[in-house]
């Protein structure tokens, strides 16, 4: 009997045309033969991260299809999939899927199928996540995400696929069979689309505290001391306000450029470039949303 071929890396994707919007999801698998096995597909109504978990799915049923014993590593550019799978959906389950704010987590149903999925890989071969940076010129995230921005553009790849693979069934389940159907996308939720980090206190609710401590404090602190610990009350200020700032933006859905970010979160316009289609800065997830013209607008989602 011939062995199946053992997948070495694979790198998954997701892609939405507007969010919520035409979305199209991706797999791009690298054997221990040189191959590359690529999978996608679409759904018409969606959102990016419905279609970053998506192709996620994908690639935990073909490692299963396959029968794959080997150790395999996954790679995402996206942080909500990585942070999710790894760190947060365990504060969820103890929590009956509900969020640090006792809110049901958004997008439960592919969460859930997830989960599963993970779980059973892991009793077939050591599964290794990892987040690689997105448009940063790894060729496995380059090919997924054209896979991906493809479909959701109703404009599929020639997809590479490795002959003994071809009998395999990879379509995770919970896709529609009608993409124009669009799934239960729950597209009410855009404003709660990232989760709560269960492990995480609020950092405004840590800055009041320290705020509170530092005037107490201030009382007894003299000269130059006291000055110090004066400078160090009003930046927390500051902080606070900016912090404050970044919540209203979020729950308002206000779109930012570029140079707007850079200035919120105190950073320079190369180093928001550069950090990728979505990032993390204390409480909040940083996501592209879309091209305006020349300029990229970006969206904020609170997650802790």
């Amino acid at each position: 009997m011939t062995l199946k071929p053992q997948i070495q890396r694979i790198y998954t994707d997701g892609a939405c045309s507007g969010n919520p919007g035409p979305g199209g999801w991706s797999v791009a698998a690298y054997t221990d033969t040189g191959k590359v096995h690529e999978l996608g597909g679409r759904e018409a109504k969606t959102t990016n991260n419905r279609m970053e978990l998506q192709g996620a799915i994908a690639a935990l049923q073909l490692l299963l299809d396959i029968q794959q014993t080997t150790a395999a590593t996954l790679y995402t550019d996206s942080q909500y999939v990585k942070n999710g799978i790894t760190k947060w959906i365990t504060g969820w389950k103890k929590k009956g899927w509900k969020t640090s704010t006792g809110k049901e987590v958004v997008n439960i149903d592919l969460w859930k199928q997830l989960d599963a999925l993970h779980h059973s890989v892991k009793t077939q071969l050591p599964l290794t996540w990892e987040y690689v940076r997105g448009h940063a010129g790894d060729v496995g995230n380059e090919r997924s995400d054209a896979i991906a921005r493809a479909f959701s553009k109703n404009n599929p790849l020639a997809l590479h696929q490795v002959n003994e693979f071809k009998d395999t069934d990879a379509k995770p389940s919970g896709t529609p069979e009608n993409p124009s159907d669009g799934g239960d996308s729950d597209q009410s939720d855009r404003q709660d689309q990232f989760p709560d980090i269960t492990s995480t206190p609020s950092l405004l609710h840590s800055s009041a505290v320290a705020i509170s401590d530092a005037h107490s404090s201030q009382q007894v602190v003299m000269g130059s001391e006291g000055e110090m610990a004066t400078e160090k009350l009003q930046q927390l200020r500051n902080l606070v306000e900016t912090l404050q700032m970044a919540d209203t933006i979020a729950e308002r859905h206000y779109l930012l450029t570029t140079t707007e970010l850079a200035d919120l979160v105190g950073s320079s316009v190369s180093t928001v470039t550069n950090r990728g289609d979505s990032w993390v800065w204390r409480n909040w997830l940083m996501a592209r949303a879309r091209q305006d013209g020349n300029q990229i607008l970006w969206q904020i989602e609170r997650i802790s």
